[in-house]
């Protein structure tokens, strides 16, 4: 038998709420039996990038938080700056986004730290000794807490396949120099066929690698394979390059996951709605690929993901969705791969199942 993963749909009778449910999950998973007294408690979570609406309300937070202070413990919501052009690559922009999203200590009941600082730099070298990474670099008031909770939007994602706890760990609590040092391992390129010569990937390109003479021209030298031209081209003309890439990605990303935990108390928890076809950090977010499924939480931040990946393979599709127009109308066996073609999420398992980190089996546990 894996490790235990609670569960709660999101369907509320009337005088039940979904933030009812939540509490009552994270109760049943345990989170009452950590020792939080006293002590700093990050709670890792993603604030939206401006005009996304598919992020989690900040009322997600405060039930969380909220146990932490009756359990004595000094909660503060946490993420780090992006490597990215956008509204969050700097701690002032990142807090203003988390603001005007709605992350504040009124909703909250705690306050916003951007954990790597004024410019993503203020990090933690945390030794891991993994396969890709030796030292992961991680924003320095989420290495410097005392425990780490970590409250994730569950989703699919352009490079990773999904972004569930794993990633939110990984990539959300690497500095910008860890999360060039995830994104490293392979670079896009232009499709000359399908390029019109737009600019829009120049426009967001934050290492100035991209120019545009008729046809866009990428600087291999200068792109740090961030892929975030892949997903703002309007004509599909930027691909990844098809080869280990994504496998490593997700590879360093459960390395990462494991140095953001290394040493620490810490509990998972997953939300199973708006499961968008990319990540948050866009500034919009398409339909949701499949119906809410659920609220999830475990000790296990590996079991988890899987126990959010299978939930969502039950699913149907959403009509007009991406996932829809991709299968033809038709259900794919892999919801993840048909939304992502690109990305293989099964590689995050079999490199976590290498280095021993978490349990791909689970057990699931209805919370009513």
């Amino acid at each position: 038998m894996g490790s235990k993963v609670y569960w709660s749909d999101m369907n509320c009778r009337v005088g039940d709420s979904l933030l009812d449910k939540l509490e009552r999950v994270i109760r049943a998973a345990g989170i009452e039996e950590m020792d939080l007294d006293r002590k700093f408690v990050a709670i890792k979570m993603h604030f939206g990038e401006y005009g996304n609406l598919s992020f989690l309300r900040p009322n997600y937070a405060k039930v969380v938080a909220d146990i932490v202070r009756e359990k004595g413990g000094f909660p503060f919501l946490t993420d780090c700056n992006t490597l990215y052009v956008g509204r969050r690559k700097n701690a002032l922009e990142h807090m203003d986004t988390a603001n005007l999203n709605g992350f504040s200590p009124m909703s909250t009941g705690c306050q916003v730290i951007i954990a790597d600082g004024l410019k993503g730099t203020d990090d933690v070298e945390v030794p891991i000794d993994g396969e890709y990474v030796k030292n992961a670099k991680i924003g320095r008031a989420i290495a410097d807490a005392d425990v780490i909770i970590s409250l994730s939007h569950f989703k699919c994602h352009e490079q990773a396949g999904y972004g569930g706890a794993l990633k939110n760990l990984a990539m959300g609590c690497g500095s910008r120099r860890g999360k060039l040092e995830m994104h490293a391992a392979g670079k896009p390129y232009v499709d000359d066929d399908g390029c019109r010569g737009c600019s829009k990937c120049v426009e967001f390109c934050a290492q100035d690698a991209i120019s545009v003479d008729g046809k866009a021209e990428i600087d291999q030298d200068r792109c740090v394979g961030c892929g975030r031209c892949i997903a703002v081209c309007p004509f599909d003309a930027i691909q990844p390059v098809f080869d280990e890439s994504a496998d490593i990605l997700n590879a360093k990303i459960v390395e990462y996951a494991m140095a953001a935990v290394k040493g620490k108390p810490n509990f998972h928890i997953s939300v199973v709605c708006d499961v968008s076809p990319y990540c948050d950090c866009h500034g919009e977010n398409d339909m949701p690929v499949v119906p809410n499924v659920g609220i999830f939480a475990s000790f296990d931040p590996v079991a988890l993901d899987r126990a959010c990946i299978d939930a969502v393979q039950r699913q149907p599709m959403v009509p007009g969705s991406l996932l829809y127009a991709n299968s033809n109308g038709r259900k794919p066996a892999d919801i993840f791969s048909c939304v992502q073609p690109s990305t293989r999420w099964q590689s995050t398992f079999e490199h976590s199942g290498r280095l021993g980190f978490g349990s791909e089996d689970y057990e699931l546990v209805n919370v009513r």
